[in-house]
């Protein structure tokens, strides 16, 4: 019973994680293609009124994969190290440029590319280390026994690329809702393309999972129906952006409309591939069973992390729902930008 409410407490920080990071990454990736200074200015704005709060939720999954799983953890850490090292080092990066830039009336122009660049690193860097894990895990007596490059392979590029260009899509969802403009209208042609070719990359990702070591399991008539079913609900939402992306007429709520299919679509597809897997953590055989820790740490630890969820969905929830609507531009134009967003109720 506690392996499977850690197991949970990790797949909510996990979807978490991905559909409101993944946005704000997909942001920073989408402004390198601006080429006004001004609109990637904005971009990172967009970007500096709740990044911090959806980078909780990657923290908080390594706590919980470390105290729920410390087996699963020291086996993953070493094998994963180069391109964890990477990505943090990006996210570090990223976090000061969207504070330099913020903080400045005329930010310089090489911290809106590190922040672009980082963002493209980070994207790339998460994909590339979850693709990593559809390798064999190397253990002697418990201890990971592999190379710092055994693990990588044509798998782990794949889901490198197919996580960018997912974050990028849902960025484009993100900035066609939240702004104005030739902006939204950039946004919304920009992301009719680029949440097609993630659907794409996405879906031959799904199909080359069965050519690693972590192929989908769906033996059993539960599992098989509960896998397709969700993907039925990521092809709805996948719909649901394709329809709505390209319109470029302002309505109440049609803008909202993308960005809500393509994190349905996420949503889905993590739950998909989840239960396919269940209950294998790392291939070819590292179980929940095998790799939890011991019950009163697993109690202990669960109540620590218990008070934080709430903790951090209040500030997601108060941090979006406080700078909810377009985004307006003030008329003085020497303000600072971060101080132009403002909530409004179209």
């Amino acid at each position: 019973m506690m392996q499977t409410i850690w197991f949970l407490v990790i797949l909510l920080c996990l979807t978490l994680y991905v559909a409101l990071d993944g946005y704000d990454l997909g942001i920073g990736i989408g402004s390198l293609f601006e080429r006004s200074r001004k609109d990637r200015v904005e971009s990172v704005e967009l970007v500096a009124t709740a990044w911090d709060g959806n980078e909780s939720w990657l923290i908080l999954l390594a706590v919980a994969l470390w105290g729920g799983f410390p087996v699963a953890f020291g086996a993953i850490l070493p094998d994963l190290f180069l391109p964890l090292i990477v990505t943090l080092f990006a996210l570090v990066l990223r976090g000061a440029s969207v504070e330099f830039i913020s903080q400045s009336r005329n930010p310089r122009g090489i911290w809106l590319w590190i922040f672009g660049g980082s963002s493209l690193v980070a994207a790339f860097g998460q994909g590339f280390a979850l693709g990593t894990l559809t390798s064999p895990l190397h253990l002697v007596n418990g201890a990971y026994a592999g190379t710092a490059f055994g693990a990588f392979s044509w798998y782990s590029v794949l889901m490198g690329v197919t996580v960018a260009l997912g974050y990028t899509a849902l960025g484009y969802g993100y900035v066609k809702m939240k702004t104005e403009g030739g902006l939204r209208l950039r946004a919304a042609a920009r992301g009719s393309v680029v949440a097609l070719v993630a659907i794409v990359f996405g879906v031959i990702s799904l199909i080359g999972i069965n050519a690693t070591a972590a192929p989908l399991n769906l033996s059993t008539p539960g599992r098989a129906i509960a896998f397709w079913a969700l993907l039925v609900f990521a092809l709805a939402g996948a719909v649901m952006a394709a329809i709505t992306f390209g319109r470029t007429r302002t309505t109440r709520n049609a803008d909202v409309l993308p960005f809500a299919g393509l994190v349905l679509m996420t949503i889905a597809v993590i739950f998909a591939f989840t239960i396919a897997r269940y209950p294998v953590l790392v291939p070819p055989e590292l179980t929940l069973t095998a790799a939890q820790g011991p019950r009163n740490t697993m109690v202990f630890l669960l109540v620590g992390i218990g008070l934080n969820i709430p903790l951090i969905l209040f500030y997601t929830w108060f941090a979006h729902r406080t700078f909810s609507g377009k985004r307006v531009h003030p008329h003085n134009g020497s303000a600072p930008l971060e101080a132009a967003i403002i909530g409004s109720s179209k």
